[in-house]
């Protein structure tokens, strides 16, 4: 998780507007236009990236920008996905209430099915979520 600059997560944090993902093939979000950057702090995405890009290794397709909920956090602990919990040895801090985190497709419709779903950032949610989740529903769960 090291190996990106820490100057990308001050540029987000003191940025008051998206930043369009470098990826080496240009992925879309869920309304068709460019991904948007989820969070580079924390830094989250399959790849680290800050952004919730996706390729062929990504078994879980972690493609859904979520803004994180304590009600959702605790659900997530509760059926063995903890992301609040600190893991100093992966430099990471643990996922807090109100940060935003690229989630699993399947792992946010299970939380929609439980009654626990965060709110979404359709702007940074990479289009390959629409094969597990309509847009419709990731529409009821959007950031205003």
């Amino acid at each position: 998780m090291g190996r990106f600059p820490v100057a990308r997560e001050r540029v987000y944090r003191e940025s008051p507007t998206p930043r369009h993902c470098m990826t080496m093939n240009e992925q879309r979000n869920v309304l068709g236009g460019p991904l948007m950057a989820c969070s580079y702090s924390p830094l989250t995405g399959y790849f680290r990236t800050g952004c919730c890009e996706t390729d062929v290794t990504d078994r879980g397709q972690h493609v859904v920008c979520i803004k994180a909920t304590a009600e959702f956090l605790d659900y997530s602990r509760r059926v063995g996905n903890d992301l609040s919990t600190p893991r100093p040895e992966y430099r990471f801090r643990g996922v807090q209430p109100g940060d935003r985190w690229c989630l699993c497709a399947l792992r946010w419709l299970e939380a929609h099915e439980a009654g626990f779903a965060p709110p979404v950032v359709l702007e940074a949610t990479n289009e390959t979520a629409l094969e597990v989740i309509p847009l419709e529903l990731l529409r009821e769960f959007a950031l205003g």
